[in-house]
């Protein structure tokens, strides 16, 4: 198993680092390039090098591959050598089984309608997200999952994607992040996202609350 998070595991603090890390999501989702290389070098002062590498890595998920290997060619500027992280699999198996075990924590009780939805889109969508995207990318150990969900929800409110992002504010909560976390990271986003979807990020986020 290369499962990056254990039962139980929560995000309590929204430390600098934290805070760099979700506007860096965000930024390299969706920014100019200038905004990225102001938010990498930011991110090198105060985040763990391991963190932004996983990150950069999961962002192809949300953004593409161009976006994921310009900012990775823009952060090798700081940081010539690649991090690799122990332990993390590379067998298509083991794969399938951490993306399951991924996926069911994020989408908890939803889990199963969620599989057959997608299956209903297309059965190798299905597949590929299971395999591809909760085994191979976001189980990798580099970064807790908290972390990645709480990167998931700044991509996804940044790429304007209110649907996944909805399921993903959910998920942050499944997997352990704190409510007055999720209003931390949001706030921090303010500035990004302007005011005006800034402000329906807030109303869906009540919504997900319960406010």
């Amino acid at each position: 198993m290369t499962r990056n998070s254990s039962p139980g595991e929560t995000l309590r603090v929204f430390d600098d680092a934290t805070r760099a890390l979700v506007r860096l999501s965000a930024i390299v989702t969706a920014g100019p390039d200038d905004q990225i290389r102001d938010a990498l070098a930011r991110a090198a002062g105060v985040v763990p090098r391991v963190h932004v590498e996983e990150l950069l890595l999961q962002t192809y998920l949300f953004a593409g591959f161009p976006r994921a290997l310009n900012a990775m060619r823009e952060w090798r500027k700081w940081n010539p050598e690649p991090e690799t992280s122990a332990g993390e699999s590379i067998d298509a198996d083991a794969w399938q089984r951490d993306g399951e075990a991924t996926c069911h924590a994020v989408y908890g009780a939803m889990y199963d309608r969620l599989r057959q939805n997608i299956r209903h889109l297309h059965p190798r969508l299905d597949e590929w997200m299971i395999t591809e995207g909760y085994g191979k990318v976001l189980s990798r150990p580099g970064l807790d999952l908290p972390r990645r969900e709480l990167c998931i929800v700044a991509a996804c409110a940044a790429a304007h994607q209110d649907r996944q992002l909805h399921s993903h504010l959910h998920g942050a909560l499944n997997v352990g992040v704190q409510p007055e976390i999720i209003d931390d990271a949001i706030v921090a986003l303010a500035d990004l996202l302007g005011s005006e979807h800034a402000r329906a990020v807030q109303l869906l986020w009540a919504r997900v609350r319960g406010k």
